[in-house]
């Protein structure tokens, strides 16, 4: 038989998640991307970059969940911008390996500390100790709902 409890969306962890993610993607694009005519996604490919270095665009998928087909035509727009490069794998001339450029690397730094400030904004009122468990517990449930794929 199934469940006829209705849904309380306030106490429904997707809900609740997509509710939180949707207003700091909002709060970042307004205050920090749209100035440099970056997407959230062309800012986590970004960020993925600066913090892992060169990466082949397979492995930017992995790292920013976003689908291999539009890393390839958010990469092509960032090397028109001029703030990634994108070139041959010294290990296989098939693959596809994607740096910051210098441009680039200034520009994250520069939005870095905005996104730390957002983090902090979000987080405001909550104790160090919770923030860990919220990540660690987080993480955990991606990886529970990524392990089979």
């Amino acid at each position: 038989m199934a469940d006829r409890t209705p849904l309380d969306l306030d106490n429904y962890l997707p809900y609740l998640l997509n509710r939180v993610g949707f207003a700091l993607v909002a709060s970042y694009t307004a205050n920090a991307l749209a100035g440099h005519d970056l997407t959230i996604d062309m800012w986590r490919l970004l960020a993925a970059l600066a913090n892992r270095g060169e990466a082949r665009q397979v492995d930017l998928a992995t790292m920013t969940s976003i689908d291999a087909s539009t890393i390839s035509r958010l990469v092509t727009r960032l090397v028109r911008m001029g703030l990634v490069t994108r070139g041959r794998s010294k290990t296989s001339s098939r693959e596809v390996v994607v740096a910051l450029s210098p441009k680039g690397t200034a520009l994250v730094q520069r939005l870095i500390p905005i996104a730390k400030e957002l983090e902090a904004t979000a987080s405001e009122g909550l104790p160090a100790k919770d923030m860990a468990v919220v990540k660690r517990v987080l993480r955990q449930m991606y990886a529970n709902l990524t392990r089979d794929r």
